[in-house]
């Protein structure tokens, strides 16, 4: 067995599918728990929510960790208040 990286409390195990075989890899419940959350995010769901649902002690924990998943937020965003101004406008 290989020695667990500084970056990991246990080593990881590759599955026989990764080497050729037909057993799935290894899912580590850390793993599902990082799905879980990714899929949320991606999702729309609430920072808080999602916060709330990992047990992290405030969102700007989850946001933290989970800001690679909402890369094109800032480009929404943006256009979110540019059509607000265009209503406003029109109105």
């Amino acid at each position: 067995m290989r020695r667990p990286s500084p970056r990991c409390s246990r080593p990881r195990r590759h599955g026989a599918r990764e080497l050729g075989g037909g057993a799935p890899p290894e899912i580590r419940l850390h793993d599902l728990r990082h799905t879980h959350a990714t899929l949320l995010l991606t999702a729309r769901e609430p920072v808080h929510v999602v916060s709330q649902r990992l047990g992290h002690a405030s969102p700007m924990v989850t946001l933290t960790v989970y800001a690679h998943v909402l890369p094109g937020s800032q480009r929404e965003a943006a256009g979110t208040f540019a059509r607000l101004i265009e209503e406003a406008r029109s109105a």
